[in-house]
This record gives structure tokens, sequence and C-alpha cells, in this order.
């Protein structure tokens, strides 16, 4: 994920806005506690992530992939006042950890986690008829397109479909890597941008975000 010398890196971290001691606190003991840290969105990205939220105002959000909560804590900052984020996981071994997190935060009822597998968690009464304004997918790669396509329908015109790791550490430009996840990202990329229902950008940010607005 490290496309930028990390000098550059560095000052582009300096000069974006700081976040809160709490999420200090969630990527440190990440980092510290928890298997495959890298996961976690970190604060640049965190940060965008917020201001989207924060320009979008969202009554509805979805995420699919919670892991510790950090992206879910980041998201829910720019949350209209009677609005609510549903974040799916599939470890359940972090649901103690991450409803830690929520309550710390004060956000018991705005930030609502589910755990289980994603595909199964969305065939529940609470996603019926939602209409979403902020879907942020960061979970299993292989299954993207299926997030994906499960949700996009029930996206407002005007509403963001974020994914993350599109580029995947520079995996998806070399023809020669060809494992499931790495298909699966290109194939998510190329059906998104050839999508009607949206207008879609790539943007070349720490791992890559695609970024697709219902029209």
């Amino acid at each position: 994920m490290e496309f930028l010398p990390k000098h550059i890196d560095a000052y582009a971290s300096a000069w974006t806005a700081p976040q809160s001691t709490l999420l200090d606190r969630v990527e440190r003991e990440t980092w510290q506690q928890v298997l495959m840290p890298r996961m976690l969105s970190g604060h640049q990205q965190g940060r965008f992530l917020s201001m989207i939220s924060h320009l979008l105002r969202p009554k509805r959000i979805l995420e699919f992939g919670t892991y510790t909560g950090y992206s879910a804590l980041c998201m829910a900052e720019g949350l209209a006042p009677d609005g609510q984020l549903h974040t799916l996981e599939v470890n359940a071994e972090l649901e103690t950890r991450v409803r830690g997190y929520i309550t710390e935060a004060g956000w018991e009822k705005a930030i609502v986690p589910h755990f289980g597998i994603a595909l199964d968690l969305i065939q529940e009464p609470w996603f019926q008829g939602e209409r979403w304004d902020l879907v942020f997918i960061d979970a299993d790669k292989e299954n993207y397109q299926a997030y994906y396509d499960a949700v996009i329908e029930q996206v407002r015109p005007g509403g963001l479909v974020i994914a993350d790791n599109v580029l995947w550490s520079g995996k998806v430009v070399d023809a020669e890597i060809t494992d499931a996840e790495t298909e699966g990202l290109r194939a998510y990329v190329a059906a998104v941008a050839t999508d009607p229902r949206v207008v879609h950008q790539l943007l070349p940010f720490r791992d890559g975000l695609s970024v697709a607005r219902r029209v």
C-alpha cells in the first residue's frame, strides 16, 4: 500500500486534520493486539471518510467489513442527528472490542454492528426496504461484486458506494497475478466503471478507493 515516498506520505499526514483521542487508541491497540493490522483504514483515509460523511450528512450508512470499528467511527462523525450506521463483520472474536469502542464513543444507538456472514446478514429484516446514503465496502475481495449487486438498487440518487483496496498493493496491474482476490477486484472495478446507474472514479489514494455516485 506504500505507493508514495515515506516523506511525502508523512507530509500529507501532517497537514491532514487530526483524529480523536479515541481513534488514536483504536489505531494503536489494533496494531498492538489484533492480527493483520494493515486492514485498518488509518489516519488519512479515516479523515477522508469522515469528510465524505460530513458532506453527505447521511441518515443511513452501510459498511461491509467492520474489523476493529475504526472506519465506522470515522463515518459516524458525519451522520445526521437521527442517522444510523449498520456495519457487518464476519469475525465474531472482534465483537467485544468493537462494541467497547462504540460505547466509549457514545454511539450505541447510532452504530449497529452485525456479526456473521454479510450475504446472510443482509437477508434479515433490518436490511429490507432501507435507503442508503453511503456504502463502504472493505471486506473479502472476492465478494465485492456480490455486495455491490445486493445494495446498489437501495442507494439513493446522489448516494455513494466506496470500495477500499482496489489497487491491492499494485497487484491489479500485474497480469501474472491471478489469485481470487486480485481477480475479484479487477472484475469489481470493471463492472462498476461500466454500470450506467453510477458515475465512477478510481482514486489512487492509499491502497486505492473506488467511488461510485448513484445517478
